[in-house]
């Protein structure tokens, strides 16, 4: 892990195409073998580990309870209007609350299943230079790449997917049930907010926060890197 070690550092100095072919050769030199790497096999060695680290995630978070009983993920019922749910409660109407928040997390569940492909085709458009930049940065370089890079396109396309699942899971009319009920309450303000927005980016930040622990693993564990790519690129040598 030493050796792994010095050889992430030599990687967080490359930045020009000089330096780059510098480091692939160290980084050959160390992992040894009769094919040295290429500049073009690294990038497809940093895609093949976000496309891990997505599928990795999406499947978590597809499974039933896999944003529900998830501490991390789990979406409550939107904070700004939390006077809601809490006037509710205080009403009686509790379980039809909690029944909207497990339908709520039902319908990210479901579209997880959908955004494995939408990750992925955003992965492949990545260049030989960002994956290097990738490897120069923190441990969660990439993630935060695909976040920097990708989050307005996963947005267009994945809140019509978690609409989509909410109204399977009749969580759009629960929602709708609750915030009516609630605006009929004498001397309260009216609210009428967006819920397929907040769905759309909580399970979407959910998605980030599984992948990025997913690269960190792939990063500090040689366990995690499956493929003989993943290997190499990663040099797991002890």
């Amino acid at each position: 892990m030493r050796q792994f070690g010095w050889l992430l550092m030599l990687i967080l100095t490359a930045c020009t195409s000089a330096q780059i072919s510098q480091t692939l050769g160290d980084l050959n030199k160390s992992v040894g073998g009769n094919q040295p790497l290429t500049t073009a096999e690294v990038a497809e060695g940093l895609k093949e580990a976000l496309i891990k680290g997505i599928s990795t995630g999406s499947d978590q978070a597809s499974q039933l309870d896999g944003y529900f009983k998830n501490p991390q993920i789990r979406i409550p019922f939107p904070p700004d209007v939390k006077r809601v749910e809490d006037r509710l409660r205080q009403i009686g109407m509790g379980s039809e609350v909690d029944r909207f928040i497990l339908t709520l997390n039902r319908g990210a569940e479901d579209a997880a299943k959908e955004a494995k492909p939408i990750f992925i085709a955003a992965i492949r458009q990545m260049t030989i230079q960002d994956a290097w930049g990738i490897l120069r940065g923190d441990q969660n370089a990439a993630t935060a790449y695909l976040k920097r890079t990708t989050s307005t396109q996963l947005y267009e396309k994945f809140q019509p997917v978690i609409a989509n699942s909410l109204n399977k899971v009749n969580a759009t009319k629960y929602y709708g049930d609750l915030v009516g009920a609630y605006n009929k309450i004498p001397m309260v303000e009216k609210v009428n907010p967006d819920l397929n927005d907040y769905a759309t980016n909580k399970a979407m930040e959910g998605l980030f926060l599984l992948i990025e622990t997913e690269e960190k693993k792939i990063r500090e564990n040689p366990a995690e890197r499956t493929t003989d790519l993943l290997k190499r690129v990663f040099g797991s040598v002890k």
